[in-house]
Order: C-alpha cells, then structure tokens, then sequence
C-alpha cells in the first residue's frame, strides 16, 4: 500500500486504474475534494442542490433516488458531497486564488487582448498586390473578394476573423496587428508560403471585469491543482515500476 497525502493505493488498484488510463483523473478527482472539503456550505444551499438534481432526472420520490443510488453505487451522503463541490470549488477558488488574480492579469494581458480583423491569404503575390488595389481603391469589397480568392479557412467566414485573442495569431501578424490602425488596410506582406492582405476592424484591450478576474483565478487553481497530481503521479511511480 502506497499513500499519497492522505490518498492510499494498493498494488493492484493501481495497476487496474493505469491500464485505464485512470490515475490522473482520480488523483485530480481526490485532490479537488481534499481542497474543497474545508469550505462550510449552509443546510439551504445542500437542500438546494439536491432539489435540483432531483428535478433534473426527473426524480419525484424517495424511492426513485433509492434506485439511482444502487445503479450508482453510491450513498446519498455521496451524492450529496458531490453535487456540492463545485460551489465549495468555487468559493475555495474564490478565497485562495481571486486575491491573485490582478497580478495574474498583469502577466498575461497582452495575451488576453481581442482583435477582429479581415484576412486575404493567398500563395500568389500578384495576385495578392492586385486584389489589395482593388480594396484599397475602392474598387471591390474585403468581404468578397475574401469569399472568391481566400486559400485558407477564412473563406468561408468572407475574410473576417474574431474576435480572437491577438496572439492567437501567428507572431508576425500579430506584430503588425498590435501596430496597425483599425480600418486601415496593410500592403500585402508574406508569412511563410502565404501573401497576405489585412485590415484591423477593432481592438480591445484586455480589461480586469469580474469575468476576466475569475478566468485568472480559475488558471492559478488549475495550476495549483495540476503541480499537487504531478506530486502524486510522482509518489506512485515507485509502487508501479517496482522490481519484483
């Protein structure tokens, strides 16, 4: 028997669990509920819970819960653990990681920036100084001229792209978009084997909203979350590669 932290795995549980490429998600499972355990939640917020998992399958009395629970192998304080940890999971994330999440922001905001933009990506430079002409005086429209000659999936979109993070982009357009002036369009420029023609529609710079806030608590918790299974994984690999 091998514990981890308060976990404890034999031999050939372990072994079950890793030819079903179990471990992880039971680790990440056993370590989301050891951090949440802690946090209190009131009678009418687990009476609340339950009516609404009983309203959602549909379940009228006492002995259709009976039913599922046998089907489920579980008991009804179980189940009830269970549908309460995701708001002790997001109250512990609350309290432990939304204090962070202004740093956070700081670190990854350039990352978080949205751009809509419209893209001709074509592997023909005359045509693409051509068709950048014709949009640029006036002669065409992006949007058409996108959905007859664009080589790449922003065909079936008539060009545009976005809202998209701006460094979802490849680094070099991203480079230009971050410098160029929405609703100007750019002279074709190559990135690899493509031309491409390009007009920012907008820009929006990130912004620390209650939204974006909880996004950056969420990835410290996942983080936090992931480095305690990596620790475990690590406890384990002596049980499971032991010499007989």
């Amino acid at each position: 028997m091998v514990a981890t932290a308060q976990f404890a795995l034999s031999g050939e549980q372990l072994d079950l669990l890793a030819r079903h490429r179990l471990v992880r998600p039971l680790l990440r499972s056993m370590v989301m509920a050891e951090l949440s355990s802690g946090i209190a939640v009131a009678d009418e917020e687990r009476r609340h819970a339950m009516d609404a998992f009983l309203r959602e399958q549909q379940i009228s009395a006492q002995e259709g819960l009976d039913t599922f629970l046998r089907l489920n192998l579980l008991r009804q304080d179980e189940l009830e653990e269970q549908l309460l940890q995701p708001l002790r999971l997001q109250r512990y994330i609350e309290l432990h990681h939304l204090p962070k999440a202004e740093a956070r922001f700081l670190q990854r905001k350039n990352q978080l920036d949205r751009v809509v933009y419209s893209l001709l990506r074509l592997e023909d430079a005359g045509l693409a100084r051509e068709l950048y002409l014709q949009i640029n005086e006036g002669e065409a429209d992006f949007s058409e001229l996108a959905a007859r000659y664009a080589e790449g999936p922003e065909r079936t979109t008539r060009g545009i792209v976005g809202p998209v993070p701006l460094l979802q982009a490849h680094p070099l357009l991203a480079e230009r978009l971050r410098a160029a002036t929405p609703g100007v369009l750019m002279e074709p420029f190559r990135i690899e084997q493509w031309w491409l023609v390009v007009r920012l529609e907008s820009f929006s710079p990130a912004s620390l909203d209650d939204a974006t806030a909880a996004q950056m608590a969420r990835e410290l918790f996942e983080e936090a979350l992931e480095e305690q299974v990596e620790r475990h994984v690590g406890q384990l690999i002596p049980l499971r590669f032991a010499q007989p």
